[in-house]
């Protein structure tokens, strides 16, 4: 996968022009992963090879353009292409991007990423120099007052964040835990895995209006209607629940100004009963400032929207929860060379 070679180019000086090169025309490998999943080539290739022909009149695209595209797939070892010259999934492909998948996440990819991620990116170069006014820049929160764009983000959204949820309730022991606030969730794809694993689980979500009308869809389709409830609203200004027993923080620090991150501790610590976790979840990067590559791409795309983040470290976090009286119970992976998970626990 791209995202591989990328974090391995990363991980030793860039000596030669070939290494240039490959940094400089990633976007263009990402592109055609995006174009494939477009035209839903690798749900096409799910049951087996197929000629360029074949594919052609599959997807109604001509057969010179599925050359190509197919050609630039397989160059970056996401189709596999065999002497007969019939065109295959790759194992990543078939199992993460084809819609026949119960891992399928090609919806995060092709409509987050490609259609929202990307579009932002191309205010970076303004938002490092400040030659844009605050009201120019696009932001999350400007972002999800749009209804079309907010449901856009949050579908796909939902869809990548399963997996990673299903990850933190094996991490983390819930077992004696009642109530969850589970602050900036989404349309509640933690919250769901969490309180599946868990029984006696019951949470609270606060995200934007926009988001919390497309999560009740979510937690109702999940069967979760009587144990999860939202709080419309931004996470940083709205009045937060009391004497939770768990917080979950997903994805907000690394969106949010970085002046807004102790604050976010702060509340975190008064709304938790004593004994109560904070769980963490985020891309940091480590404290030689020296990768992972994805986890510090993730920050600087954030930075387009959020011009006053702050670069996150497990080291600079731990230290923020001790000043914050927090005590250090878990620093682990949880999407490997992306995310960390640090849980603290408030003293008794």
């Amino acid at each position: 996968m791209l995202v591989q070679d990328t974090a391995a180019t990363s991980a030793h000086t860039i000596e030669s022009a070939e290494d240039l090169s490959s940094i400089a025309f990633g976007f263009m490998a990402s592109k055609s992963l995006f174009a494939g999943l477009h035209v839903d080539m690798f749900s096409v290739l799910a049951d087996g090879p197929k000629t360029a022909e074949q594919l052609a009149k599959a997807t109604d695209i001509p057969v010179n353009r599925i050359v190509i595209l197919t050609t630039a797939l397989a160059s970056i070892g996401l189709l596999a292409i065999g002497d007969d010259k019939r065109i295959s999934n790759s194992p990543a492909a078939q199992n993460f991007l084809s819609k026949q998948s119960q891992y399928d996440f090609g919806d995060y990819l092709r409509h987050q990423i490609d259609q929202q991620m990307y579009p932002f990116l191309l205010q970076l170069n303004a938002v490092i120099k400040g030659d844009l006014s605050d009201d120019a820049i696009a932001s999350y929160s400007h972002w999800m007052t749009d209804e079309e764009q907010a449901s856009v983000y949050s579908e796909s959204q939902h869809a990548g964040s399963l997996g990673p949820g299903r990850t933190l309730a094996r991490k983390v022991d819930l077992g004696d835990t009642e109530t969850l606030l589970d602050v900036g969730g989404g349309t509640g794809a933690m919250t769901i895995s969490l309180c599946n694993e868990y029984e006696n689980l019951h949470a609270t979500i606060i995200d934007f209006p926009n988001v919390a009308e497309i999560g009740w869809r979510f937690i109702s389709e999940a069967d979760l209607v009587d144990r999860v409830r939202y709080i419309p609203g931004n996470a940083i200004d709205v009045q937060w629940p009391s004497n939770q027993n768990a917080i979950l923080m997903s994805y907000l620090m690394s969106g949010v100004p970085g002046d807004d991150v102790e604050g976010l501790l702060k509340k975190a610590s008064n709304a938790l009963s004593p004994g109560g976790k904070l769980m963490v979840h985020d891309f940091m990067v480590e404290e030689d400032r020296r990768g992972p590559a994805l986890a510090a791409l993730w920050q600087l795309q954030h930075m387009a929207f959020t011009p006053e983040a702050r670069s996150l470290s497990v080291g600079w976090l731990t230290d923020a929860g001790k000043k914050m009286g927090f005590e250090v119970d878990i620093v682990d992976n949880l999407i490997p060379a992306m995310t960390k998970l640090v849980v603290f626990v408030k003293p008794s």
